[in-house]
Formats: structure tokens, sequence, C-alpha cells
């Protein structure tokens, strides 16, 4: 039997990540993990929850996350899992998955003032985001405390490709979606968007 494919979609806030996380798993035919769908149901089974401060469920969003992940690519089934995935955080629970899964990274660019305006749109119009700290996030913006350019991608020594989510995106889903399936393990490769 083959190795399964582990699609790791990653980026800063408001940079497209979930949207095209699913539109890659569509594509592709395969389940798509999203970390903050997770942490959403669990805030669903939590009585009198509160965003905010130091979010216990943040941890447990985490643990089941990447359960789901193992237990489906111990199964044999291509994945396409979706989070922010900060280097420091993320990388000592994507580590282990290189013995399970072929794995490719997807990591969504745009510019800061485009993703901010996405956010403040979520916060505004999905109420089931208000679990997720968009509005704390917004806060700790406008009071100098973040930068959406703080964001520091994954180190994994596995094929990279960087999707620009400005405008729909570039390259294009197929072109996304070839890249899942044709690159190879060999070594790292970090790969820009081509030039408009």
């Amino acid at each position: 039997m083959t190795s399964p494919t582990l699609t790791v979609v990653s980026g800063g806030p408001g940079t497209g990540k979930t949207t095209l996380a699913h539109a890659l798993a569509h594509e592709l035919g395969c389940p798509a993990i999203v970390r903050d769908e997770i942490k959403q149901g669990l805030v669903l089974a939590t009585p009198g929850y509160q965003a905010g401060g130091e979010d216990p469920l943040n941890y447990k969003a985490l643990g089941v996350f990447f359960e789901a992940t193992g237990a489906l690519l111990r199964a044999g089934v291509t994945t396409v899992i979706e989070a922010a995935f900060q280097d420091r955080l993320w990388r000592p629970h994507l580590e282990p998955l290189t013995d399970l899964a072929e794995i490719r990274i997807i990591r969504c660019t745009t510019p800061a003032a485009i993703a901010h305006d996405r956010i403040a749109h979520r916060a505004q119009h999905s109420g089931h985001r208000a679990a997720h700290g968009d509005q704390d996030l917004l806060e700790a913006i406008a009071a100098g405390e973040h930068s959406l350019d703080a964001w520091v991608p994954i180190s994994l020594d596995v094929p990279t490709l960087l999707v620009d989510t400005s405008d729909g995106y570039s390259p294009g889903i197929q072109d996304v979606v070839k890249f899942i399936r044709t690159a190879t393990q060999a070594g790292p490769s970090t790969s820009e968007p081509p030039e408009e």
C-alpha cells in the first residue's frame, strides 16, 4: 500500500486558509480537518463558554485535531488539514506524521490590509467565529500589540507551495492540486506564485 498524502494548508489569520482547504478537499475527494471547526464543536458542547484569555479549549482542540489526523493517516486516508500552523507550536506535532504520509505544505499569503479586512468582516458577520478570537485579534492589532506580519511559517523539509489568495488563487486550484499530486520528498521546494 502506498502512503497517503497529507496536505497542510497554513498561513496567518485572514489569509483564506479554511476556504482553500475545503476547496482542495473537494477537488481531491478527501476529508478536510479544520482546527477552528473542531474548536467550534467543542464550544457548542461547553455551556457558558467565554472566549478570550488562556482558553483551555485551544489545547483540547489541538489534541483532537492531531488525534483525528493521525487516525486517518494510519488508516491510509489522504487528508487535507488546516490551521495557522505557527512553526514553534505546530511543527513538533507535524514531524511525527512524516512517517505516516507524504506531506505537502500549502502556505496562503495575502497583504496584511486584505487579511485585516477579512478578519473584521468575519468578526462582524460570522457568529460561529466569535469563539475563535477575531474581535480580540482586531483589538490587539489596533493597540499595536499584534502584527499580522508576525506569523512564522512551518519549517518542515517537505515540498511547499505559496498561494496568493488576494483575488482568487494564484496559482489556481488545479495547479495546486497538481502540486499536491506530483510533489516528491526529494527535498524542500518552496514555489512562489507565478508572476501576473
